[in-house]
């Protein structure tokens, strides 16, 4: 049972106690009112029985002796001094009284949540709630502080579904203005049509691998991300991308390996593979020149996960920047002279996400970036 549900349990019991103890006290009250009406106080008989002192047969006295006047001394109306209906009445009012503050006590949080989403249904998304709860600990706080996190969550969404339309429209546009020209040039100039076809196909080739990427990031934001269930060794997908980075990088950069012979994890190599491949490509792109990328992969028996780790000696990331790399189209200004979307360590972490694991980045100690990323082991 939840706090909700006891707070309501004790708030009627408490009702119902209160109702029982006003019930009693008014009965208690019209008891003991009663028993002092009839308490009334007779001399005692100094030498003769009452019957003789007031010179009447015992016939005519009252039932034990009680004189007459004792009798006419009493109230006419001693058993009606309170109303049989008063013990309902204390009792209806004492509970209406517990149910108008239990009904407030959880009718104006009720509207509060209810205000919020009529809010954030028209719009306004930077609607929150949690604080209004105060200290609060209970589902209907609960209710409000999940409330605080879809709209977060719904207003990063968002500011991010426009800023890709922003980005992608920008990233677009060049290419397009290129084709263009290259167009009217071709016909002006027809002798260099040659010239003008290159530059056609290698625009159109750039268009082509940001819609791709573009295509392929809104699968897996929309959970199609295909099959995910393949039993994947991992060892062999690293050293295919560690074969044809390294062919890339020339000698340039050397990568370095550390993998165990099994790497099993279960997911979709070809989603896999990408991810991977983005993190490796990327360390050596920002690597400098005779530096050293490492690629190793460790097993952590405590949480049951792969940990893939790839260090490079690069320039690093500013702090404020670690989380940001792997937002669609964002791209460092420390020293950011090299082409691309911004779309590799996005694609990443949702491939990443999708296969139940984690993605984090943090600057090494000396100089470069550590990007690490956590799968879980199959066990079959």
């Amino acid at each position: 049972m939840g706090k909700l549900f006891w707070k309501f349990l004790f708030m009627f019991w408490l009702a119902q106690a209160f109702t029982g103890l006003g019930v009693g006290l008014a009965i208690w009250g019209q008891t003991h009112m009663h028993a002092s009406s009839l308490r009334v106080e007779t001399p005692p008989p100094p030498f003769a029985p009452p019957e003789a002192q007031y010179g009447i047969p015992p016939s005519q006295g009252m039932p034990g002796g009680m004189p007459p006047r004792a009798a006419e001394s009493m109230p006419p109306h001693h058993g009606r001094l309170f109303s049989p209906l008063l013990p309902i009445y204390a009792g209806s009012i004492v509970s209406l009284i517990f149910a108008a503050l239990l009904a407030w006590y959880f009718a104006r949080p009720i509207r509060s949540l209810r205000s919020a989403f009529d809010a954030v249904a028209n719009g306004k998304l930077e609607t929150r709630i949690g604080f209004i709860m105060g200290g609060r600990k209970d589902e209907l706080a609960d209710l409000a502080h999940d409330f605080d996190r879809m709209a977060a969550r719904l207003q990063a969404l968002m500011e991010s579904q426009g800023r890709l339309l922003h980005d992608v429209s920008h990233e677009l546009r060049s290419p397009l203005a290129r084709l263009q020209v290259a167009a009217d040039l071709m016909r002006q100039q027809p002798e260099r049509a040659t010239e003008f076809i290159a530059n056609l196909e290698r625009d159109t080739g750039r268009m082509d691998n940001l819609v791709g990427e573009l295509l392929r990031l809104a699968r897996l934001d929309s959970g199609m991300a295909g099959r995910m269930d393949e039993c994947v060794d991992l060892a062999d997908v690293l050293e295919h991308i560690a074969e044809d980075a390294q062919f890339e990088a020339g000698t340039r950069c050397l990568l370095e390996t550390h993998l165990p012979e099994h790497i099993p994890v279960k997911g979709n190599q070809e989603l896999l593979f990408r991810a991977l491949e983005n993190v490796v490509r990327n360390a050596l792109l920002h690597s400098p020149e005779g530096k050293h990328v490492t690629l190793s992969v460790e097993e952590d028996t405590f949480t049951k996960q792969w940990r893939v780790v790839v260090l490079d000696e690069g320039s690093g990331v500013p702090p404020d920047e670690l989380e940001a790399i792997f937002e669609p189209f964002f791209r460092s200004g420390k020293g950011n002279n090299h082409k691309g979307y911004g779309l590799g360590l996005a694609i990443t972490r949702r491939v990443v996400e999708a296969h139940g694991g984690t993605v984090m980045a943090k600057n090494r100690a000396g100089s470069g970036l550590a990007v690490t990323i956590s799968l879980p082991i199959f066990l079959d």
